[in-house]
């Protein structure tokens, strides 16, 4: 389905990934391309592994050769996944009262961090990632990949399987159920989406430095937080009452402690994040109690 929206708006075309033959034909007169669909949850994988195969890698892969294939050069930037990590076991790490942390990664985990893909989403997620590096290496393509940590921010229709700032106070809003899994002190950089967005744009203008790099994207050392043992607290606060949980195992897959290492994209492409881990709770907060009738 092809949807044009004004002549100086956009055109939408409604397709699937894993759909080559429309995914080239959306190619042919792209200059940019923003590689964001794909199947997004690690429990969803490991219920469903080849879905989120066909979604992630299958479609990758169909993206990557539709660039290709286009004539156009276009500039193609991947949201990839610090999943791409795995757990990291081999890195020692230090329990505080409230959250885990790297013991030694000081500023968190570099690009350097040799991949270990794990669960199928990591898998997945991983195959898409060295697809679009190497096919700059092999073929010149325009291609970027940013490992993005915890993204969150407004108009985020967060669930219990991803992205979980925003389910936690969407769920807190609207009096829903909360399950913690794991100890809570799980740690985790998180990034507010205009920060991500100006990374994005980023890349487009500077792809003469950007072009066949893998660069973290996260909130960095500096905008950490335990998901629950210290995002309660938070989250108490903004509402002004107690939250009650239910308690669970750990999931596969979670790791203890993720935060990136973001100086590459510093060094190379001038970004840092700009909203802090305070306001960019406080600004989603007030966006989903402005918006409820959504949820």
């Amino acid at each position: 389905m092809k949807q044009t929206f004004g002549a100086d708006s956009f055109t939408a075309i409604v397709g699937d990934v894993r759909d080559a033959e429309r995914i080239a034909e959306a190619a042919k007169s792209a200059d940019v391309i923003v590689h964001l669909a794909g199947q997004v949850a690690v429990t969803t994988s490991v219920t469903n592994p080849r879905d989120d195969f066909e979604s992630n890698a299958l479609g990758t892969f169909n993206v990557v050769e539709a660039a290709r294939l286009s004539g156009r050069n276009p500039i193609l930037i991947y949201a990839s996944t610090n999943k791409v990590y795995g757990g990291m076991e081999e890195v020692e790490l230090f329990e505080e009262p409230t959250r885990w942390r790297y013991k030694d990664l000081i500023n968190g985990c570099p690009e350097t961090q040799p991949l270990d893909f794990h669960s199928p989403y990591g898998c997945s997620k991983g195959t898409g990632d060295q697809y679009v590096r190497d096919y700059s290496r092999i073929y010149g393509l325009r291609s970027v990949v940013y490992r993005q940590s915890c993204i969150y921010g407004t108009r985020q229709f967060g669930i219990e399987d991803q992205g979980w700032v925003a389910w936690f106070i969407i769920a807190a809003v609207m009096g829903k159920p909360i399950t913690i899994y794991g100890d809570g002190k799980q740690v985790r950089d998180i990034l507010f989406v205009d920060d991500l967005l100006d990374a994005y744009d980023l890349a487009v203008e500077k792809i003469d430095v950007a072009q066949g790099q893998v660069y973290n994207l996260g909130g960095g050392p500096n905008n950490v937080m335990s998901i629950w043992a210290e995002f309660q607290p938070k989250l108490e606060n903004l509402l002004g009452a107690k939250i009650p949980v239910a308690r669970g195992d750990w999931r596969p897959g979670d790791q203890r402690v993720f935060y990136a290492d973001i100086q590459k994209a510093e060094k190379e492409l001038g970004w840092k994040p700009q909203i802090n881990v305070e306001e960019g709770v406080r600004k989603l907060f007030e966006w989903v109690k402005e918006n409820k009738k959504l949820f």
